[in-house]
């Protein structure tokens, strides 16, 4: 089969280097890569966003499947575009699509299926907002309404915090995203990620992980995209998975068909646990970055199965075969993210590190320039590892991460920290 990857990130590469595995694949196209998957596969320079450039591409180069991978050419209705021209698409329709593209969207959502989540409200101007954070008091959650690469949520512990999110989400620190807010109340306990592939009637758990959304060690500092991740998570117990999927996912599912919106691809499910009790922070509809990462090196080449069975609606054909292992990513970042940080600095020491079933660094944001590899974004690889426990595989991602040669990068050291 000629496959075809939407994406430019760590969670990408991951997927490539999985599927790249799968005897199933022939060849392998990346739109529009980066400098690692550059590696394992054609990189080809067409805008993602534009379902009418990605369906000629596709049909020019006799593509059969394609796994779309990042939010936003969801949310623009790139997958629709596809399937219109008859190609098999991993990934939702734009309005199945909205399970994270809009925040009210998911709370309306999750209200009519008495799905358990956090209590909120919506509002288009600061005033009502600042009104409402006054009355409510803190720690709160703001959370732009639209799409916001990750990072359009604050989780404020002090009045004084909520407000500030407020003036600079309705100055547009989020661009359209933010010209609405939507603020939740705070849920305290423990998060986890929990993966679902859905194929419109079959629900099959593909997999747990915890990412470590804040900048700093000890879950300090700002929220970022993600600056690690580890799976499986402990916290998901067989209990908390079973409650997650009766009392939040299934529910949601079935009120998404009875709209006639049926969900097709996998749905990433935040959580917050407490005393037991599952409760959904939010849902995207791709795999989380890094969690992909650390699901991608557990899951190896029959990720490719699992994601056409989900495809061609096929999932109550398939089984997942997991092995009794874990998986860790560290990501290293460009210094200052998630704030101003620089791009075009060398990073070295790549060609010497291993790259097999149990470690691999995947790119996120890099690029090839005359031999070197360039940092080009803010996330800018994902130091990963498998091991027998937890600790083997964080072990093995560190002493990897070291041999890195990037003065220009910053990481924490503290990946994993909850499980061990």
């Amino acid at each position: 089969m000629n496959i075809l990857i939407l994406g430019s990130g760590g969670r990408e590469h991951s997927l490539a280097w999985a599927v790249k595995q799968n005897p199933k694949c022939d060849r392998l196209i990346v739109a529009p890569g980066n400098a690692g998957i550059a590696e394992i596969a054609d990189c080809a320079d067409i805008n993602i966003l534009d379902g009418e450039a990605v369906a000629v591409f596709a049909e020019e180069n006799a593509v059969d499947f394609i796994i779309v991978g990042p939010e936003a050419p969801l949310a623009a209705g790139v997958a629709d575009r596809l399937r219109a021209s008859g190609l098999t698409v991993f990934g939702p329709s734009a309005a199945a699509a909205r399970l994270e593209a809009s925040k009210t969207f998911t709370q309306e959502i999750c209200d009519a299926a008495g799905a358990p989540t956090a209590r909120w409200a919506r509002f288009e101007a600061p005033g009502p907002a600042r009104a409402h954070i006054r009355t409510t008091g803190a720690p709160i959650v703001i959370k732009a309404d639209g799409l916001a690469a990750g990072k359009g949520v604050v989780v404020a512990m002090t009045e004084a915090e909520a407000l500030a999110a407020i003036d600079d989400m309705f100055a547009g620190e989020f661009g359209t995203a933010g010209t609405s807010v939507v603020i939740e109340e705070f849920m305290s306990g423990e998060e986890a990620s929990f993966f679902v592939l859905v194929d419109g009637t079959t629900l099959l758990p593909i997999g747990t992980a915890q990412d470590h959304k804040r900048v700093g060690e000890g879950d300090t500092g700002p929220n970022t995209g993600g600056m690690g991740a580890y799976s499986p998570a402990p916290v998901m117990t067989p209990e908390i998975t079973s409650l997650a999927l009766e009392r939040i996912v299934r529910p949601t599912m079935a009120e998404m068909a009875r709209r006639g919106t049926p969900y097709q691809g996998v749905l990433f499910v935040g959580l917050m646990i407490e005393q037991g009790e599952p409760r959904l922070v939010e849902y995207n509809c791709r795999f989380g970055d890094p969690e992909c990462q650390v699901l991608m090196m557990r899951l190896g080449a029959q990720a490719f199965d699992l994601i056409q069975a989900c495809a061609t609606g096929q999932l109550d054909r398939i089984a997942v075969n997991w092995a009794e292992d874990h998986a860790l990513t560290v990501v290293l970042a460009a210094n200052g993210y998630p704030g101003t940080y620089a791009k075009g600095s060398e990073i070295r020491g790549l060609a010497d590190l291993p790259e097999d079933s149990s470690n691999m660094v995947f790119h996120a944001g890099t690029r090839a320039s005359g031999g070197q590899t360039l940092a080009s974004g803010g996330r800018v690889l994902n130091v990963t590892a498998r091991g027998a426990t937890l600790q083997e595989a964080r072990d093995r991602a560190y002493a990897m991460l070291d041999r890195i040669d990037w003065p220009e990068g910053f990481c924490r050291r503290d990946i994993g920290w909850r499980a061990l």
